[in-house]
């Protein structure tokens, strides 16, 4: 127990060193993490290092999963969600086909069922791998594309190794796979929007900010261990209602709670990383002694590994190639339609139609044709928004070479390798050439990734961006003070040293901060600005928010 006690502690330290140290040596502190992690598997301690890959599928990424989808920018998903789809399911496919191909010639006696169900392990990028490229200059987009990827990928991947595990042993039937892929995220969907929903009507009556996080801990198991007990994939589930807890956790939850799993969360994130990436250090001595005691060759089961990494590169070069002309076609039909938008909001703009949106709560008592117009001015502010947001960040080749070259694999490779049942034909092989994919996945993409990316990214215009922000906070506070006047001024003066003054200030301030999130919320729906910028002004509202209420605490 002490020994355990021990490891456990020292994981902490190092994980928080790494995190310190990497980025001052320039390198990512995943890849300083694994470094330490193979050093650490030769100590006596870890000889016989196992973790079980239920462990990593069931128990980590769930919660990790779930807190990027939290903190996504929701509008962004949603107007990416074309590509990343692509990205999850087609190229997942496509990838896992091609290299099942690739293992089948180059593994002696596997058969290319096997070779699919490697395939499949490999084909997935990594959450936790993929996070290496937010430090790096690249394009929102980008970003937006890599996460909702790695969001989504591996329940069509997981889908698929248990469709080529099956079909080593029966007859495949393709349109059996497809009804297995839709059932297992339908149900997902279901059973995530539903947890997020009661997430939020649960946490809403809970004011203790430390109660209210010990329950955010447990939403990605709720909905992850339902959804997998179903048949479903879990990890969807919990994507889905970490989408639904982030984009409705503003207007449901206080600042004190949102600040509290903010800030929790985070730790939670960084520790659990951490382990992902020394646990797949740790585990390498055990691996290749698994290959060396089953007379197998360690050098050539890394070169197929690097073979396969070079074959998934290239598949996915020639999937985003097209991917990005069709992107522009796009772009190019939204910009033809921008003049014929707007010209439309302009005609329907009118003395008595310009309202605020948080005018908008009082909508559905005026008659349904005005209701019926609301709406569609709405959808027009909306689509009007998504083609400036398209039109600022164009997809280049340079945007298409970082989502090809920040496509890494990690954990959910290794932990899924290891899912494979005991009879599978050269077992041992297959999950040491799994492990090694996403070793050299991240020592080469990993490691070269920021300096690809400073390389090919061109000088921006400081001017020019400080210019746009400027511009984006000036109507921003533009929109807060039209939305201040609409609160009506306490009947007492502003500066009445009464209690009675001091209260009824606070509850004026208090409801002008509560009318300027609800514009900010309406404004981050309808995609009108950067949710980077959006996001920095509903954070000093809701600073705000709490120091009134902690003066209020104070002197009562």
């Amino acid at each position: 127990m002490t020994e355990l006690l021990v490891v456990i502690v020292t994981g902490f330290v190092v994980i928080a060193a790494a995190t310190l140290v990497g980025p001052r040596l320039g390198v990512a502190a995943p890849l300083v993490l694994v470094a330490i992690g193979v050093a650490a598997s030769f100590l006596p301690v870890f000889g016989a290092a196992h973790v079980e890959p239920e462990w990593i599928l069931e128990g980590v990424l769930p919660p990790l999963l779930y807190s990027s989808a939290v903190s996504m920018p929701a509008m962004n998903f949603r107007r990416e969600f074309g590509a990343i789809g692509g990205l999850s399911v087609v190229l997942v496919v496509a990838s896992a086909l091609l290299l099942g191909l690739f293992f089948m010639l180059v593994i002696p006696d596997l058969g290319f069922a096997w070779g699919v169900a490697l395939g499949a392990i490999i084909s997935p990028t990594d959450a936790v791998a993929t996070s290496i490229v937010k430090q790096a200059p690249v394009s929102k987009r980008v970003v937006a594309m890599l996460d909702g990827e790695s969001l989504l990928n591996d329940a069509t991947a997981l889908v698929l190794l248990r469709t080529a595990i099956v079909a080593t042993a029966a007859t495949f039937s393709f349109w059996g796979a497809v009804g297995t892929f839709a059932y297992s995220v339908v149900v997902a969907l279901i059973i995530g929007g539903l947890v997020g929903w009661l997430n939020l009507v649960v946490r809403k009556r809970v004011t203790d900010p430390a109660v209210n996080t010990v329950i955010s801990f447990a939403v990605p198991f709720l909905a992850s261990v339902p959804a997998e007990h179903l048949g479903a994939s879990g990890l969807v589930a919990a994507v889905v209602a970490g989408l639904v807890t982030g984009v409705r956790a503003p207007r449901a939850l206080s600042p004190q709670n949102r600040l509290s799993d903010s800030q929790n969360w985070r730790t939670v994130e960084l520790v659990l990383e951490g382990a992902v990436f020394l646990t797949m250090g740790v585990q390498i001595k055990s691996i290749v002694e698994n290959v060396e005691r089953d007379h197998a060759g360690v050098g050539t089961a890394v070169l197929i590994a690097a073979g396969a990494l070079v074959v998934t590169v290239l598949v996915r070069a020639a999937y985003i190639t097209p991917l990005l002309g069709v992107l522009a076609a796009g772009s190019r039909r939204s910009r033809r339609m921008q003049t014929r938008v707007q010209d439309m909001q302009e005609r329907m703009t009118t003395p008595e139609g310009k309202q605020s949106s948080f005018g908008e709560v009082n909508s559905r008592r005026r008659p349904a044709s005005e209701r019926d117009l609301d709406r569609f001015a709405l959808r027009i502010t909306r689509v009007l928004a998504d083609i400036d947001y398209f039109l600022r960040e164009p997809l280049g080749w340079r945007e298409g070479t970082a989502v090809v070259w920040a496509g890494m694999r990690g954990a959910v490779t290794v932990a899924a390798a290891q899912t494979l049942p005991e009879d599978t034909p050269q077992r041992s092989v297959l999950v040491l050439i799994a492990f090694a994919v996403a070793a050299l996945s991240l020592l080469v993409q990993g490691g070269t990734i920021g300096p690809v990316l400073r390389l090919i990214t061109p000088k921006a215009d400081p001017t020019a961006t400080d210019e746009q922000t400027t511009a984006e906070r000036t109507r921003i506070m533009e929109m807060l003070r039209t939305a201040a006047q609409t609160i009506p001024e306490p009947p007492h003066p502003s500066g009445d040293p009464t209690p009675e003054g001091f209260t009824a200030a606070k509850r004026h301030r208090l409801e002008v901060i509560a009318a300027q999130r609800s514009v900010l919320l309406d404004a981050r729906d309808n995609g009108t600005f950067d949710a980077d910028v959006l996001a920095n002004a509903l954070a000093n509202l809701d600073a705000s928010q709490i120091a009134i209420e902690m003066r209020g605490k104070l002197s009562g």
